[in-house]
């Protein structure tokens, strides 16, 4: 007879199978580029209708990329071309958001329909994701007025009063104490409230101040759920009150009205969620790339699933903790032993699940991650280590579903896209290897030379975000430099390029700027080594010299970052060698770079959105 955990995995497996059928069908909406499929080609078309946009195969693609990636950047490009103005863009990536969240949200309840009337899991699991459904319902609801007050509202206005310098709206954050600080009054690294204006005059409030109604409908959910919890059993990994304390403690978090206290309850959350280590695991506010300014924590909200198949295990992790404790003999001092410290403790205490995103709602309907590394508060960090989440199926079922563009072609040529053809489709094997290298890698990237405060004293003009990417990615790639497999080496390096210039297109997408960023910083070295080059045409030298020459430069170039992470000097001193804001967004301070990038720039929005 098979045992319960056994039953469990199983079932698992089942739901891992109904969510890669649930993402082939999705992935197929591409499809419709080539030929009509009549429920398809309706919903876009009538999408594209409804928000004013002619259809054609350009605008249709980038619908597609709302509905099924999650992402407006080639919408926004759609729009500006068709003369749309700020507010129009506005209300057309609203009706996108409530479009492609609807259309995902009809796919979750079906999958849950199918879990209960299968009876898959467990009641008490059953239970669980049910109530996150129910839960998500209102931080979906939730997102829009979040995004109209901060990132379309407040944002803006600081943004004109100070005629776009960064550095003054920050100067007046702080000496206005607008930023979060923790019970002792120490500065955050995060806001879990929202600034709001009155008599001209602007101050913090609270989620719960700000948002009263939407607090209270996600607080009646979680209370009933938790009830619910309360009369059952978890027979598999015994984490009931595991998850009881982690949902109370969201419930406090969210009610909290006490400014001084938000960063604690919060921390209190991520806490009780760190001990929780089954194979689903929920996701709740965690991250803040939106908020430019004082970094307000999204709603994020979601179900992860880990892979009963996979171990989660990668020897990325002993590579990248070899190359840190080889680097820091190198680099670092005993006074500097604490961000030693940290670092081990937590890439010690890393719990790695790889898997997939299965139920999600909130800002996760404006972009899934392809790969994650949590809790962000250092604090908690240290105590219980982070959880690092790893997507490689999705990403991979989503390269090969997707449409090869004309601008591909310009930029790299024929060959190079089918030698990515054959590594999609029939090289699998070498694909993990890269992912876990450059993906994985960089999750591990981010856990590296960091102390408790070393992202407020780094972040005092704002910057912070847009050199740790870059720390974050380099960190797995200078790990690979110290342990090369020859086959993979050709690969690796064609992976940096195709990110770095692929980057480009993010130049005017703010809540993405720290990737757009962390790419002119790639280009920087790929130029300087002689890897890439350009006279009108970009030309790429994949020889073993230039590759040689990159992996020297790189080791260089995280040599510098480390040491600046290690002195905890403000983020802005070291973006500056690479880039400098010019009006809204960062351009490269190298001329050669600036000639490319200005470039690809033109072409992306000439033919970005051009299939082959």
């Amino acid at each position: 007879m098979k045992q319960l955990k056994e039953l469990f995995l199983e079932d698992l497996q089942k739901i891992y199978t109904l969510l890669e059928q649930r993402q082939k069908e999705l992935n197929s909406f591409y499809e419709i580029l080539e030929k009509n499929i009549e429920n398809k080609s309706d919903l876009i078309d009538n999408f594209l209708r409804d928000i004013g946009l002619a259809i054609n195969k350009e605008t249709r693609l980038s619908a597609i990329n709302r509905l099924v990636n999650l992402r407006d950047e080639s919408l926004v490009q759609e729009l500006q071309k068709a003369g749309f103005n700020e507010k129009e863009i506005d209300d057309a990536k609203e009706k996108a958001y409530i479009w492609a969240s609807d259309y995902h949200l009809k796919l979750h309840e079906k999958l849950l329909y199918k879990i209960e009337s299968l009876k898959l899991l467990t009641p008490f699991y059953r239970t669980v994701l049910k109530g996150v459904h129910k839960v998500g319902l209102g931080f979906t609801k939730w997102q829009s007025l979040w995004t109209s007050h901060i990132i379309t509202g407040v944002n803006r206005e600081l943004y004109r009063l100070f005629n776009g310098d960064e550095e003054k709206i920050y100067q007046m954050l702080n000496e206005k104490n607008l930023f979060e600080t923790d019970e002792k009054g120490n500065k955050a690294d995060r806001s879990y409230s929202v600034l709001v204006k009155k008599d001209k005059e602007f101050f913090h409030a609270s989620y719960k101040v700000a948002f009263p109604k939407e607090v209270e409908e996600i607080t009646k959910e979680l209370k009933t759920l938790l009830l619910q919890l309360s009369v059952l059993n978890d027979e598999i990994y015994d984490l009931k009150n595991e998850h009881i304390k982690y949902f109370e403690a969201i419930v406090t978090a969210l009610n909290e009205t006490d400014r001084a206290k938000l960063i604690k309850r919060w921390a209190d959350v991520d806490r009780a969620w760190m001990k929780i280590t089954s194979p689903l695991q929920v996701g709740h506010p965690l991250e803040y790339y939106e908020d430019h300014y004082r970094k307000a924590v999204a709603l994020e909200w979601d179900v992860r699933i880990a892979d009963p198949k996979k171990t989660s295990k990668s020897d990325t992790k002993e590579k990248v903790k070899d190359t840190f404790l080889h680097l820091f003999e190198l680099l670092g001092s005993h006074k500097q032993n604490s961000i030693k410290n940290a670092t081990l403790k937590n890439l010690d205490k890393v719990q790695l699940y790889i898997g997939k995103p299965m139920l999600y709602y909130g800002a996760e309907f404006c972009g899934l991650f392809s790969a994650q590394v949590v809790p962000n508060d250092e604090n908690v960090s240290s105590e219980m280590g982070k959880k690092i989440f790893a997507f490689a199926d999705s990403i991979l079922e989503a390269q090969r579903a997707k449409p090869t563009m004309k601008i591909t072609q310009v930029i790299f040529g024929d060959e190079f896209i089918k030698e990515q053809k054959e590594l999609l489709f029939n090289k699998p094997d070498i694909w993990h290897k890269i992912y876990d290298i450059t993906t994985i890698g960089h999750e591990f990237g981010h856990i590296l030379w960091m102390d408790k405060d070393s992202e407020t004293l780094m972040n005092k003009t704002g910057n912070f975000k847009n050199i740790e990417e870059f720390k974050a990615t380099t960190g797995g790639l200078v790990s690979f430099f110290y342990n090369e497999i020859e086959e993979l080496k050709s690969y690796i390096l064609k992976d940096v390029i195709k990110r770095a210039i692929g980057l480009i297109a993010w130049m005017q997408t703010g809540e993405v700027e720290p990737y757009y960023c962390e790419g002119l910083i790639h280009l920087d070295i790929l130029f300087k080594s002689g890897v890439l080059d350009f006279d009108n045409s970009l030309n790429i030298d994949f020889s073993e010299s230039a590759y040689q020459n990159t992996a020297k430069l790189y080791k260089e170039r995280y040599n510098e970052l480390a040491k600046h992470y290690l002195d905890k000097k403000d983020a802005t001193e070291f973006l500056n060698i690479f880039a400098k804001k010019e009006g809204n967004c960062f351009l490269p301070v190298d001329k050669k770079v600036r000639s490319f990038v200005d470039y690809y720039w033109n072409l992306y929005k000439e033919i970005g959105r051009v299939v082959l």
